[in-house]
Order: C-alpha cells, then structure tokens, then sequence
C-alpha cells in the first residue's frame, strides 16, 4: 500500500488561474518494504552533503542536474540514470538556470540481496554500482516505469515483478560484484582509528559530542581523529552524526511520530533545526515524509 505527500509549491493566482509551479516534490513510501520513492522539480534546491542507507537509482527527466559524488563532480542530464550505492555521499543541485526534474527510487539492502537470491537461485552478495551516472536508455526505463507504477499504487505482483526486472537490468548492465569497500581506507592505524571513533558516535548519535570526547575515546588526537574519520567515511565526524540522527529520525517519522517529538528524541535543537536539515538532505518536509 502506498501513500503519497506532497510538497506544496510556491504558486500565485493569476487571472483565475494557478501558475505552474517552479519547485515541487512528492513522496511515497511502501509499507513494510524498505522502498521509497520521490517524484521532485528543483530550481533553486541544493542538496546538503548525505548519504543513504539503501541503494539509490534516479533517472532525470527535464534540465540537468549535477553533484560530487566519490571525491569528483559528476552531472545527469535528460535521460540519464544516477546510480548511488549505501552510505555513498553526495550532495545535488541544478546545473543551469532552467532546473531539473527527476524520478529516484530508494532500495533497501536486504531488498536487493533477496531480489538477486531468488533471480539466481543462490545466495547473493551485495552489488556495487562503479558509476554514478549511466547514459542508458533501458535502465531509465526501467527505472520510470517502476516509479510510474510505485507513484499510482501498483498492486503487490505488479510491484514486484517490476522490481525484480529493475534491480535484474541495473545489476547486469551497471554494477560489478562482490562489492569492495565503499570507501578507500588508509593506513591500518587510521582504519581501526576511524572506526574506533564511529562506535562513539554510533552509541550516542543523539547525544552532543564533542572533539575532545573523540579524541579521549580513542586515544588520539583531535586533528587525527578528524582526519582519520573523513579519509575513511566522506565525512566529518559531526556530519556523520547528523546523518545517523536523520536516519533515525526517518524511522520514527514513518512510524507516524509527530516531528516536534522526533527532534528531540534524535538529538536536534528543535524541529526547525529538524526541518532544515531533512528537507536540505532529502528535498521533503519531516511532515511530508510522515504522511507519505
């Protein structure tokens, strides 16, 4: 069962009627599926630096859109398939003064593996995508008509026959397996360093702390922990909390949790400080996303 949220645009009446509307975005989201779909137009957007923990696939529709991705600046034009594997950070904004218009439909991990397990008949690893922009008119079709059906509320074997033959075409034609790991690590030492941070933050994301709290955790440096953790994981220590307290806050969110609670629960000031930083990070409303 899907349910859809929609952001509502800005819009003046004129003479009766409504301009067509410059930014806009809708949400859907499965229920009980780790399956999420979004449906937007952005001008003036941008993207805060994130990550997400499922498998991200877009396909542009209108305009251009461009972003980093994997330490180098990548665009989408029309027609062009985005491929994000979990955790992998980016950010996004358009890439002229016209906008963009995309289609992106988040899979979760587990989605993936069980689709490919029952595709192959055996146990099946994680797929990794090696590049974040495919020039492929298959895929992006693939891509819109899964979307095209998630967003009119395709019953469960419509549903899942078309996930199964997305996810099939995107791991044939565009991903390379068994993955490695998501980011290039450093030295043994800054590895087990950077992990080390990690654990902290993991333990208590909704909790303040500090660089010094880090450093003590660890035994080392700040400056170490810092640089240790950025090579390793694409972000700053504190970006990466904030991360986790977004994450944990779409959780909440989907379980129907007003947001002015979520926020504090997840370690933000208030739901303004929320406010901004999910709809930066995911192109939606805490609200939007709650109602999807």
């Amino acid at each position: 069962m899907y349910a859809r949220a929609r952001r509502r645009p800005d819009g003046d009446a004129v003479t009766g009627e409504r301009r067509k509307p410059r930014e806009w975005a809708s949400y859907w989201r499965a229920d009980g599926l780790p399956l999420e779909a979004m449906y937007a137009s952005f001008l003036r957007h941008r993207y805060h630096r994130h990550s997400h923990e499922t498998y991200s696939f877009g396909v542009t529709e209108h305009g251009a859109q461009t972003f980093t991705c994997r330490g180098a600046g990548h665009t989408s034009a029309a027609g062009m398939v985005m491929a994000f594997n979990p955790d992998e950070v980016h950010d996004g904004h358009a890439a002229h003064e016209l906008g963009f218009t995309y289609r992106i439909v988040h899979i979760g991990q587990d989605l993936i593996t069980d689709v490919l397990q029952d595709l192959t008949g055996r146990p099946a690893g994680l797929p990794l995508f090696a590049a974040p922009v495919l020039a492929s008119p298959v895929l992006a079709r693939r891509l819109r008509r899964l979307h095209t059906a998630l967003q009119h509320g395709a019953g469960p074997l419509e549903r899942d026959e078309l996930l199964s033959s997305t996810v099939a075409a995107l791991v044939h034609l565009a991903a390379r397996t068994p993955p490695r790991p998501p980011a290039a690590l450093g030295a043994p030492a800054a590895t087990r360093l950077a992990a080390r941070a990690r654990e902290l933050i993991h333990d208590r994301h909704a909790e303040p702390i500090s660089a010094d709290d880090l450093a003590a955790w660890t035994g080392s440096s700040r400056y170490a922990v810092y640089r240790a953790f950025r090579t390793a994981y694409g972000l700053a220590p504190s970006e990466y909390q904030r991360q986790l307290r977004l994450r944990a806050a779409r959780r909440l969110l989907a379980r129907g949790h007003p947001a002015a609670r979520v926020a504090v629960e997840t370690g933000f000031t208030d739901q303004a400080h929320l406010t901004r930083w999910f709809t930066r990070s995911y192109g939606v409303t805490p609200t939007q996303y709650r109602l999807a």
